[in-house]
């Protein structure tokens, strides 16, 4: 992961509270690319909007995105505001020029893991995606992102 927000590391008693629920000061990006969906097995940043460029192992044609967030039954304080609510996916050439894939709204009321396809035929292959949160569900404090799969086809293919 690359280019990202900041992550969130809390304030004073926000920290310790966090800490509580499995938190640690501020997870890294990289956090979301592993597979591991737990209470506080996130990368949190700080307000509403963040996001992160996630460089691929080759050029892909995008098809689809996985996003991640935790359920209010395992949520050790019982709701989930922290989640990623509408956000866009983007193409990310090398020469830091973005391709809008889509824009999408997760739904925390859904299963843990939502697929969103690709909204728009794309004519090229890209490295990098960027994922920008633009919303979350009501949290003032920070948004917390668990997991981001890319699903597509490799330029090889």
């Amino acid at each position: 992961a690359e280019r990202t927000s900041k992550s969130y590391g809390g304030q004073d008693t926000m920290s310790w509270w966090l800490s509580l629920f499995g938190f640690s000061s501020a997870n890294p990006p990289e956090t979301i690319l592993q597979p591991r969906i737990a209470p506080g097995n996130c990368w949190a940043f700080q307000g509403s909007r963040g996001h992160v460029v996630i460089r691929l192992p080759e050029q892909i044609w995008p098809m689809a995105f996985t996003i991640w967030h935790i359920s209010e039954a395992v949520s050790p304080s019982g709701e989930v505001s922290s989640a990623p609510k509408e956000f866009a996916v983007s193409g990310v050439d090398e020469a830091a020029a973005e391709t809008l894939l889509g824009t999408f709204t997760y739904d925390v009321h859904k299963e843990i893991a939502q697929t969103f396809h690709v909204q728009k035929e794309l004519p090229r292959t890209f490295r990098y995606i960027k994922f920008q949160v633009q919303s979350n569900w009501g949290n003032p404090e920070y948004t917390c992102v668990y997991r981001v799969q890319v699903h597509g086809k490799t330029a090889s293919h």
